[in-house]
Protein backbone atom coordinates (compact mmCIF):
# COMPACT_ATOMS: atom_id res chain seq x y z
CA UNK A 1 0.00 0.00 0.00
CA UNK A 2 1.36 3.25 -1.15
CA UNK A 3 1.81 5.96 1.89
CA UNK A 4 0.76 9.41 0.91
CA UNK A 5 3.96 12.02 1.13
CA UNK A 6 2.46 14.56 3.49
CA UNK A 7 3.52 18.27 3.48
CA UNK A 8 3.29 21.34 5.65
CA UNK A 9 3.30 25.04 4.61
CA UNK A 10 6.45 25.51 5.88
CA UNK A 11 8.03 22.53 3.64
CA UNK A 12 6.75 24.21 0.90
CA UNK A 13 7.45 27.84 0.79
CA UNK A 14 10.55 27.11 1.99
CA UNK A 15 11.44 24.89 -1.41
CA UNK A 16 9.65 27.23 -3.45
CA UNK A 17 11.98 30.10 -2.09
CA UNK A 18 14.83 27.91 -2.92
CA UNK A 19 14.07 27.37 -6.16
CA UNK A 20 13.32 30.74 -6.94
CA UNK A 21 16.41 32.14 -5.63
CA UNK A 22 14.48 33.53 -2.47
CA UNK A 23 16.36 31.98 0.09
CA UNK A 24 19.72 33.16 -1.35
CA UNK A 25 20.44 35.01 -4.42
CA UNK A 26 21.78 33.43 -7.51
CA UNK A 27 25.75 33.52 -7.48
CA UNK A 28 27.75 36.13 -9.49
CA UNK A 29 27.71 34.77 -12.90
CA UNK A 30 24.00 33.56 -12.97
CA UNK A 31 22.73 34.65 -16.28
CA UNK A 32 19.55 36.51 -15.93
CA UNK A 33 17.65 34.26 -18.30
CA UNK A 34 18.23 31.47 -15.89
CA UNK A 35 16.83 33.59 -12.93
CA UNK A 36 13.56 34.21 -15.26
CA UNK A 37 13.10 30.89 -16.31
CA UNK A 38 13.27 29.88 -12.79
CA UNK A 39 10.04 32.15 -11.64
CA UNK A 40 8.38 31.18 -15.11
CA UNK A 41 8.72 34.58 -16.38
CA UNK A 42 8.73 37.79 -14.98
CA UNK A 43 5.69 40.20 -15.32
CA UNK A 44 6.72 43.46 -17.03
CA UNK A 45 3.35 45.67 -17.74
CA UNK A 46 6.05 47.74 -15.57
CA UNK A 47 9.74 47.08 -16.65
CA UNK A 48 11.07 48.90 -13.58
CA UNK A 49 8.82 46.00 -11.47
CA UNK A 50 10.29 43.09 -13.41
CA UNK A 51 13.75 44.43 -12.90
CA UNK A 52 13.29 44.19 -9.37
CA UNK A 53 12.13 40.75 -9.61
CA UNK A 54 15.23 39.48 -10.90
CA UNK A 55 17.64 41.45 -9.50
CA UNK A 56 16.46 41.02 -6.17
CA UNK A 57 16.97 37.44 -6.85
CA UNK A 58 20.75 37.36 -8.47
CA UNK A 59 23.89 38.85 -6.66
CA UNK A 60 25.36 42.01 -8.44
CA UNK A 61 22.53 42.52 -11.18
CA UNK A 62 21.36 45.73 -11.86
CA UNK A 63 18.40 47.10 -13.82
CA UNK A 64 21.22 47.54 -16.65
CA UNK A 65 22.16 43.52 -16.65
CA UNK A 66 18.43 42.79 -17.29
CA UNK A 67 17.72 45.48 -19.99
CA UNK A 68 21.36 44.41 -21.64
CA UNK A 69 19.90 40.72 -21.49
CA UNK A 70 16.91 42.00 -23.29
CA UNK A 71 17.99 43.95 -26.47
CA UNK A 72 21.59 43.26 -26.14
CA UNK A 73 22.29 39.71 -26.36
CA UNK A 74 18.01 39.11 -26.98
CA UNK A 75 18.49 36.19 -24.14
CA UNK A 76 15.17 37.38 -22.90
CA UNK A 77 12.03 38.36 -24.67
CA UNK A 78 9.22 40.51 -23.64
CA UNK A 79 5.73 39.32 -24.81
CA UNK A 80 2.75 38.43 -23.46
CA UNK A 81 2.80 35.52 -21.31
CA UNK A 82 0.33 33.77 -18.53
CA UNK A 83 -2.81 35.14 -18.23
CA UNK A 84 -1.97 37.27 -21.37
CA UNK A 85 -0.05 39.99 -19.20
CA UNK A 86 3.34 41.41 -20.51
CA UNK A 87 6.55 39.63 -18.96
CA UNK A 88 9.58 38.89 -19.47
CA UNK A 89 10.55 34.80 -20.48
CA UNK A 90 13.88 32.95 -21.63
CA UNK A 91 14.16 33.38 -25.22
CA UNK A 92 15.17 29.84 -25.33
CA UNK A 93 12.21 28.57 -24.06
CA UNK A 94 9.52 30.57 -25.95
CA UNK A 95 8.98 27.56 -28.51
CA UNK A 96 7.89 25.65 -24.98
CA UNK A 97 5.40 28.41 -24.01
CA UNK A 98 4.17 29.25 -27.43
CA UNK A 99 3.17 25.47 -27.79
CA UNK A 100 1.70 25.95 -24.28
CA UNK A 101 -0.26 28.88 -23.99
CA UNK A 102 -1.78 28.24 -27.28
CA UNK A 103 -2.94 24.99 -26.08
CA UNK A 104 -4.91 26.56 -23.24
CA UNK A 105 -8.73 27.02 -23.91
CA UNK A 106 -9.63 30.84 -23.82
CA UNK A 107 -12.88 30.87 -22.64
CA UNK A 108 -15.48 33.30 -23.31
CA UNK A 109 -14.90 36.62 -25.05
CA UNK A 110 -15.15 39.54 -22.30
CA UNK A 111 -16.14 41.82 -25.44
CA UNK A 112 -19.98 42.41 -26.29
CA UNK A 113 -20.96 39.78 -29.02
CA UNK A 114 -20.64 43.30 -31.62
CA UNK A 115 -17.27 43.21 -30.96
CA UNK A 116 -15.80 39.99 -30.72
CA UNK A 117 -13.62 38.46 -32.88
CA UNK A 118 -14.59 34.82 -34.31
CA UNK A 119 -11.19 32.07 -33.97
CA UNK A 120 -11.30 32.57 -38.13
CA UNK A 121 -10.77 36.60 -38.07
CA UNK A 122 -8.23 35.55 -35.01
CA UNK A 123 -5.99 33.75 -37.36
CA UNK A 124 -5.89 35.78 -39.78
CA UNK A 125 -5.20 38.82 -37.17
CA UNK A 126 -2.21 36.41 -36.13
CA UNK A 127 -0.89 35.78 -38.95
CA UNK A 128 -0.92 39.27 -40.64
CA UNK A 129 0.91 40.69 -37.07
CA UNK A 130 3.39 38.23 -37.90
CA UNK A 131 4.03 38.85 -41.41
CA UNK A 132 3.54 42.74 -40.64
CA UNK A 133 6.43 42.43 -38.33
CA UNK A 134 8.80 40.01 -40.05
CA UNK A 135 12.42 42.07 -39.44
CA UNK A 136 10.57 45.42 -38.77
CA UNK A 137 9.62 47.41 -35.41
CA UNK A 138 6.40 49.27 -35.92
CA UNK A 139 4.45 51.07 -33.39
CA UNK A 140 0.98 50.02 -32.37
CA UNK A 141 -0.54 52.56 -34.92
CA UNK A 142 1.64 51.58 -37.70
CA UNK A 143 0.92 48.20 -36.59
CA UNK A 144 -2.61 48.34 -37.05
CA UNK A 145 -2.36 50.52 -40.59
CA UNK A 146 -0.75 47.07 -41.74
CA UNK A 147 -2.78 44.44 -40.00
CA UNK A 148 -6.35 46.33 -41.21
CA UNK A 149 -4.52 46.25 -45.28
CA UNK A 150 -3.95 42.51 -44.38
CA UNK A 151 -7.33 41.76 -43.11
CA UNK A 152 -10.07 44.56 -43.80
CA UNK A 153 -11.83 47.04 -42.83
CA UNK A 154 -13.59 44.74 -40.08
CA UNK A 155 -10.04 44.72 -38.19
CA UNK A 156 -9.92 48.46 -37.81
CA UNK A 157 -13.34 49.04 -36.78
CA UNK A 158 -13.21 51.25 -32.85
CA UNK A 159 -15.38 48.69 -31.32
CA UNK A 160 -13.48 47.36 -28.54
CA UNK A 161 -13.30 49.23 -25.12
CA UNK A 162 -10.43 50.22 -23.30
CA UNK A 163 -8.72 52.91 -21.17
CA UNK A 164 -12.01 55.32 -21.58
CA UNK A 165 -11.51 55.38 -25.40
CA UNK A 166 -12.61 52.42 -28.30
CA UNK A 167 -9.22 50.55 -29.89
CA UNK A 168 -9.45 48.60 -32.82
CA UNK A 169 -11.19 45.28 -33.14
CA UNK A 170 -7.72 43.65 -34.09
CA UNK A 171 -6.25 44.72 -30.51
CA UNK A 172 -8.16 42.28 -28.56
CA UNK A 173 -6.21 39.54 -29.58
CA UNK A 174 -2.60 40.90 -29.44
CA UNK A 175 -1.77 38.45 -26.39
CA UNK A 176 -2.76 35.66 -28.56
CA UNK A 177 -0.06 36.41 -31.22
CA UNK A 178 2.31 36.66 -28.19
CA UNK A 179 1.87 33.31 -27.57
CA UNK A 180 1.70 31.94 -30.78
CA UNK A 181 5.66 33.45 -31.27
CA UNK A 182 4.41 35.61 -34.31
CA UNK A 183 5.00 39.17 -32.00
CA UNK A 184 7.10 40.47 -29.33
CA UNK A 185 8.30 43.97 -28.17
CA UNK A 186 10.84 45.82 -29.47
CA UNK A 187 12.66 48.76 -27.88
CA UNK A 188 11.01 51.89 -27.59
CA UNK A 189 10.90 54.54 -30.26
CA UNK A 190 10.96 57.85 -28.09
CA UNK A 191 7.80 57.14 -25.42
CA UNK A 192 6.30 54.65 -27.72
CA UNK A 193 6.74 50.52 -27.41
CA UNK A 194 7.52 49.43 -30.66
CA UNK A 195 6.60 45.76 -31.67
CA UNK A 196 8.43 43.12 -33.42
CA UNK A 197 8.43 39.25 -34.92
CA UNK A 198 10.76 36.97 -32.32
CA UNK A 199 13.29 35.14 -34.62
CA UNK A 200 11.74 31.53 -35.41
CA UNK A 201 13.83 29.12 -33.76
CA UNK A 202 12.93 25.44 -33.27
CA UNK A 203 9.39 24.69 -33.78
CA UNK A 204 7.87 23.83 -30.00
CA UNK A 205 6.90 20.20 -29.00
CA UNK A 206 3.22 19.30 -29.91
CA UNK A 207 0.36 20.59 -27.53
CA UNK A 208 0.46 17.71 -25.15
CA UNK A 209 4.27 17.33 -24.89
CA UNK A 210 4.42 21.14 -24.56
CA UNK A 211 1.54 21.25 -21.62
CA UNK A 212 3.05 18.12 -19.88
CA UNK A 213 6.36 20.02 -19.52
CA UNK A 214 4.47 23.32 -19.06
CA UNK A 215 2.57 21.65 -15.77
CA UNK A 216 5.91 19.91 -14.68
CA UNK A 217 7.99 23.14 -14.28
CA UNK A 218 4.99 24.76 -12.44
CA UNK A 219 4.85 22.14 -9.94
CA UNK A 220 8.49 22.44 -10.31
CA UNK A 221 8.25 25.91 -8.72
CA UNK A 222 5.49 25.93 -7.17
CA UNK A 223 4.41 22.53 -6.05
CA UNK A 224 2.30 21.00 -3.90
CA UNK A 225 -0.85 22.73 -6.14
CA UNK A 226 -3.78 22.00 -7.02
CA UNK A 227 -5.43 21.88 -10.39
CA UNK A 228 -7.38 25.15 -9.47
CA UNK A 229 -4.43 26.74 -8.63
CA UNK A 230 -2.74 26.02 -12.09
CA UNK A 231 -6.20 27.13 -13.40
CA UNK A 232 -5.56 30.56 -11.75
CA UNK A 233 -1.86 31.02 -12.79
CA UNK A 234 -2.86 31.01 -16.26
CA UNK A 235 -6.46 32.13 -16.06
CA UNK A 236 -7.52 29.14 -17.82
CA UNK A 237 -11.15 26.99 -17.19
CA UNK A 238 -10.82 24.91 -13.87
CA UNK A 239 -12.56 22.11 -15.41
CA UNK A 240 -9.94 22.03 -18.25
CA UNK A 241 -7.49 21.98 -16.04
CA UNK A 242 -8.32 19.06 -14.03
CA UNK A 243 -8.78 17.51 -16.52
CA UNK A 244 -5.36 18.05 -17.70
CA UNK A 245 -4.10 16.99 -14.11
CA UNK A 246 -6.18 13.69 -14.31
CA UNK A 247 -4.38 12.88 -17.81
CA UNK A 248 -1.12 13.55 -16.43
CA UNK A 249 -1.82 11.70 -13.15
CA UNK A 250 -2.40 8.26 -15.03
CA UNK A 251 0.59 8.58 -17.10
CA UNK A 252 2.37 8.31 -13.95
CA UNK A 253 3.93 12.19 -14.88
CA UNK A 254 2.38 14.06 -11.20
CA UNK A 255 1.99 12.36 -8.62
CA UNK A 256 -0.10 13.09 -5.19
CA UNK A 257 0.39 14.29 -1.89
CA UNK A 258 -1.31 15.57 1.20
CA UNK A 259 -0.70 19.35 1.22
CA UNK A 260 -2.15 20.88 4.64
CA UNK A 261 -4.39 17.71 4.67
CA UNK A 262 -5.71 18.64 1.29
CA UNK A 263 -5.20 16.73 -1.67
CA UNK A 264 -2.46 18.13 -4.15
CA UNK A 265 0.45 17.46 -7.08
CA UNK A 266 3.89 17.27 -7.34
CA UNK A 267 5.71 16.12 -10.42
CA UNK A 268 6.35 12.57 -10.53
CA UNK A 269 8.97 11.92 -7.70
CA UNK A 270 9.50 15.56 -6.90
CA UNK A 271 8.70 14.70 -2.87
CA UNK A 272 11.89 16.10 -1.17
CA UNK A 273 11.62 18.65 0.62
CA UNK A 274 13.58 20.94 3.28
CA UNK A 275 13.09 20.02 6.85
CA UNK A 276 12.68 23.97 8.40
CA UNK A 277 10.60 26.65 6.88
CA UNK A 278 11.77 29.48 4.81
CA UNK A 279 13.61 31.82 6.61
CA UNK A 280 14.54 35.97 5.88
CA UNK A 281 13.62 39.22 5.16
CA UNK A 282 12.64 40.28 0.98
CA UNK A 283 11.47 42.83 -0.58
CA UNK A 284 9.33 42.12 -3.78
CA UNK A 285 7.85 44.52 -6.23
CA UNK A 286 4.52 45.03 -8.07
CA UNK A 287 3.33 41.13 -9.44
CA UNK A 288 6.41 39.39 -8.28
CA UNK A 289 6.00 36.00 -9.28
CA UNK A 290 6.29 34.09 -5.84
CA UNK A 291 2.94 36.25 -4.59
CA UNK A 292 1.60 36.03 -8.16
CA UNK A 293 1.68 32.01 -8.06
CA UNK A 294 1.56 30.84 -4.45
CA UNK A 295 -1.10 29.02 -3.12
CA UNK A 296 -3.15 28.94 -1.15
CA UNK A 297 -3.68 32.91 -0.95
CA UNK A 298 -4.70 32.25 2.78
CA UNK A 299 -0.98 30.91 4.06
CA UNK A 300 0.76 33.07 1.67
CA UNK A 301 -1.28 36.30 3.03
CA UNK A 302 -1.75 35.50 6.93
CA UNK A 303 -3.51 37.44 9.11
CA UNK A 304 -3.72 41.31 8.71
CA UNK A 305 -1.69 40.65 5.14
CA UNK A 306 -4.62 39.13 3.57
CA UNK A 307 -6.86 42.63 4.14
CA UNK A 308 -3.51 44.99 3.84
CA UNK A 309 -1.71 43.47 0.67
CA UNK A 310 -4.17 42.00 -1.16
CA UNK A 311 -5.68 44.62 -3.81
CA UNK A 312 -9.50 42.80 -3.75
CA UNK A 313 -8.49 39.50 -4.09
CA UNK A 314 -5.64 39.51 -6.46
CA UNK A 315 -1.95 39.43 -5.66
CA UNK A 316 0.91 41.85 -7.29
CA UNK A 317 -1.18 45.34 -6.58
CA UNK A 318 1.51 46.07 -3.99
CA UNK A 319 5.22 45.13 -3.39
CA UNK A 320 5.51 43.22 -0.22
CA UNK A 321 7.41 42.12 2.92
CA UNK A 322 8.23 39.01 2.52
CA UNK A 323 9.22 37.50 6.00
CA UNK A 324 10.03 33.80 6.63
CA UNK A 325 8.23 33.35 3.00
CA UNK A 326 5.02 34.93 4.24
CA UNK A 327 3.28 38.64 3.10
CA UNK A 328 4.53 40.77 6.72
CA UNK A 329 4.18 43.99 5.28
CA UNK A 330 3.86 46.17 2.18
CA UNK A 331 6.33 48.81 0.80
CA UNK A 332 6.66 51.71 -1.77
CA UNK A 333 9.50 53.38 -3.66
CA UNK A 334 9.96 57.03 -4.24
CA UNK A 335 12.20 58.18 -6.64
CA UNK A 336 13.79 61.85 -7.60
CA UNK A 337 16.99 61.79 -9.93
CA UNK A 338 19.67 59.83 -8.40
CA UNK A 339 17.91 58.88 -5.13
CA UNK A 340 15.19 56.84 -3.94
CA UNK A 341 12.99 56.78 -0.97
CA UNK A 342 12.03 52.98 0.45
CA UNK A 343 8.68 53.03 2.47
CA UNK A 344 8.38 50.05 4.42
CA UNK A 345 4.83 49.01 6.44
CA UNK A 346 5.62 45.85 8.79
CA UNK A 347 2.58 44.70 9.93
CA UNK A 348 4.52 43.35 13.23
CA UNK A 349 7.21 44.17 15.17
CA UNK A 350 10.72 43.29 13.30
CA UNK A 351 13.32 41.41 15.46
CA UNK A 352 16.55 43.17 15.53
CA UNK A 353 18.05 40.34 12.86
CA UNK A 354 15.07 41.14 10.59
CA UNK A 355 15.49 44.88 10.85
CA UNK A 356 19.25 44.30 9.49
CA UNK A 357 17.74 41.92 6.99
CA UNK A 358 15.79 44.93 5.77
CA UNK A 359 18.38 47.50 5.94
CA UNK A 360 20.10 44.79 3.06
CA UNK A 361 17.08 44.60 1.05
CA UNK A 362 16.57 48.23 0.83
CA UNK A 363 20.69 48.63 -0.07
CA UNK A 364 19.93 45.70 -2.34
CA UNK A 365 17.31 48.01 -4.14
CA UNK A 366 19.12 51.29 -4.87
CA UNK A 367 21.90 48.78 -6.26
CA UNK A 368 19.15 47.06 -8.99
CA UNK A 369 17.85 50.62 -9.80
CA UNK A 370 21.18 52.26 -9.74
CA UNK A 371 20.09 54.88 -7.25
CA UNK A 372 20.95 56.28 -3.74
CA UNK A 373 18.54 54.25 -1.37
CA UNK A 374 17.08 56.19 2.07
CA UNK A 375 14.82 53.45 4.14
CA UNK A 376 11.54 55.07 6.45
CA UNK A 377 9.57 52.53 7.85
CA UNK A 378 6.57 53.67 8.58
CA UNK A 379 2.99 53.81 7.15
CA UNK A 380 2.52 53.19 3.10
CA UNK A 381 -0.09 55.79 2.04
CA UNK A 382 -0.57 55.33 -1.90
CA UNK A 383 -2.60 52.81 -3.39
CA UNK A 384 -2.46 49.80 -5.13
CA UNK A 385 -0.66 50.23 -8.76
CA UNK A 386 1.16 53.50 -7.29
Amino acid sequence: MTTTVKITWDAASARRAERQFLAGPAGTGTPVAEVVGAMLGAHAQVLSAAELSVGMRADGVTRADVRAALWDDRSLIKTYGPRGTVHLLPARELPLFSAALTAVPTGPSPFPPGARLTEEQTGQVVTAIGDALDGRYLTVDELSEEVVARTGPWAGDRVMPAFQDLWPRWRQVMHRAGWAGTLCFGPNRGRKATYTRPPRGERGADAGDALSAFVDRYLHAYGPATPQHFARWLAAPPGWATALFGELAAAGRIEEVSFEGTPAWVAAGDTGFPDGPARGVRLLPYFDAYVVAGQPRERLFPGKAYQRALGGGQAGNYPVLLVDGVVAGVWHQRRRGRRTTVTVEPLARLTARQRRELDEQVERVGEVLEATPELVVGEVTVGPHA
